[in-house]
């Protein structure tokens, strides 16, 4: 009986203490922020499996094969917890995995034709864009902390990129790659606003099914008289590639069914952070003071983001924030 008594002050004391921490933050938040990090660890180690495919496989290949792998693993998931993969919104869903496989195409694209710094920092355009997205389409504010996460976050990328070709002549970067390259973070963006969009009813894996289900198609006919055949190695890392990017989808997925979408893509900043440490240890890649100091940006703008307060419009309850 003392026992029980006895940790009843200090079951409070902790509670109290990580309410402190937490601040005005509830369990959701905070999972759906620590979903975000996983995604963005997943999507960093998806492109660890790509830069190892060295450029040998056309880029839809890669598409359709990570494509193919998502589907059985998603298909497999959804059976076992008996919910139909065809969902509510059929149209909503079908125009999110167009968005998310063109958008896919154009950045694996883009990696192809500039280099890796440029095409990160054009990619990483895509949280000031998802930003503006959902405040046009779906009326979610743009709060000024947010506003200052995605700064402070796009400054981190930035500095940790370091791409050559900033204070140089612009003609020294190619118009038309550049283009691909904003290209694939606008519809980046799009994509992760349709998914915000379509969490109100859809189950998570619902949505992520139907982008494979989008992209199997919508790739089968670019690799006509194309297709290369993969030797052993290049089956490890495209299975690599295939799983790594539907566990980020999925735990991305979830980010954005709890946090409003300038919030959670600001969050993910933090894969350039993750991308920079695996350049180091697995490609010999330097790393600078300057990179520190991104990389520090980039941390802050992700803390910024996950103490950020959830607002709730008018038209919304508490448990729909």
């Amino acid at each position: 009986m003392d026992g029980i008594v006895n940790r009843i002050p200090m079951d409070r004391a902790m509670q109290g203490l990580l309410a402190t921490i937490r601040g005005s933050q509830s369990t959701k938040d905070w999972r759906a922020g620590l979903s975000l990090i996983g995604a963005a660890l997943a999507f960093s180690l998806m492109t660890v499996c790509v830069k190892h495919l060295g450029g040998r496989l056309p880029v839809a290949q890669i598409v359709l094969i990570r494509s193919v792998i998502s589907i059985v693993i998603t298909w497999t998931m959804l059976a076992r917890l008996r919910v139909s993969p065809w969902g509510h919104q059929k149209g909503l869903l079908i125009v999110r995995g167009v968005l998310g496989t063109v958008a896919l195409l154009l950045f694996f694209q883009a990696l192809a034709a500039l280099p890796l710094a440029a095409a990160t920092l054009l990619q990483y355009t895509y949280p000031t864009l998802t930003a503006l997205c959902a405040w046009a389409l779906l009326g979610e504010p743009i709060r000024k902390r947010i506003s200052l996460a995605i700064l402070l976050g796009l400054i981190g990328v930035l500095l940790v990129v370091q791409p050559e070709w900033i204070g140089q002549d612009g003609a020294s970067l190619p118009a038309m790659a550049a283009s691909i390259g904003l290209g694939g973070a606008l519809m980046t963006a799009l994509a992760y606003v349709s998914v915000r969009q379509l969490s109100a009813r859809e189950h998570p894996l619902v949505i992520v099914f139907y982008f494979p289900l989008v992209s199997v198609p919508a790739t089968l006919p670019l690799l006509i008289n194309t297709m290369v055949q993969p030797t052993r190695t290049d089956w490890i890392w495209l299975l690599g590639v295939g799983l790594f990017t539907q566990l980020g989808q999925v735990w991305l997925t979830q980010g954005l069914t709890a946090l409003p979408a300038a919030r959670a893509t600001s969050i993910n900043y933090v894969q350039v952070v993750f991308a920079t440490l695996w350049g180091v240890l697995f490609f010999a890649e330097s790393i600078t003071g300057t990179v520190v100091v991104g990389a520090l940006c980039v941390l802050g703008a992700t803390l910024i983001s996950l103490s950020a307060r959830q607002t709730v419009r008018p038209d919304q309850s508490p448990a729909d924030t």
